[in-house]
């Protein structure tokens, strides 16, 4: 049985919200393959790391955060045989979910790093380079679904933040806007959410 080499990264989906926008940090790649192209940050797996740590070093390096105070999961690995260009590799997306953050700086193989609306990349699957559009989209779904039923968006936000930028952060990532008041009320009858 033959056996194809392989390479094992990770791509990172860091998600914010800012200007009351769902935004995703991208970098323009400064190297082949797609060079120039925007695409989600991310790293080829080093031979003394695991996927987690893999992902929190490449957190780290492109956006200058300790990433062990960032909400960090695991949102599916992506395979397909011509996914890139340069060879078989797989890839484990994670989602990383940060409070605002000041403009980016790029990291050692990108041009530049930016924040970018989520809603536009979202509507042009042409946008970003590799499958990067199919992870993003995984990944805001997945965003998306857990704020339905978990604390998830107080990763959005800094220590102490008010109900009304809660909202905020569930309008930016629903994309729809929320009754003040019947949210309000919502948020302080769920146990341990808020604190008073």
């Amino acid at each position: 049985m033959d056996f194809v080499p392989l390479g094992l990264a990770t791509d990172l989906v860091i998600l914010t919200v800012r200007d009351s926008a769902l935004q995703v940090l991208l970098i323009r790649r400064g190297i082949a393959p797609y060079r120039g192209r925007w695409a989600l940050p991310g790293g080829f797996v080093r031979e003394d790391e695991d996927l987690e740590q893999t992902a929190r070093r490449e957190l780290t390096e492109e956006t200058g955060l300790a990433a062990d105070r960032i909400h960090l999961e695991q949102v599916a690995t992506y395979g397909a045989p011509r996914r890139d260009p340069r060879g078989r590799v797989v890839s484990v997306a994670y989602l990383a979910l940060v409070p605002d953050l000041p403009v980016p700086v790029a990291g050692t193989d990108a041009e530049s790093a930016c924040w970018v609306p989520a809603v536009d990349l979202l509507a042009d699957p042409t946008h970003l380079a590799f499958d990067h559009h199919q992870i993003l989209t995984d990944a805001v779904e997945r965003a998306r679904a857990k704020l339905e039923y978990s604390p998830l968006a107080a990763a959005f936000c800094p220590d102490e933040f008010t109900i009304s930028e809660l909202r905020t952060i569930y309008e930016a990532v629903w994309g729809i806007p929320l009754d003040p008041r019947n949210f309000h009320r919502k948020v302080t009858k769920t146990p341990d959410f808020v604190a008073p």
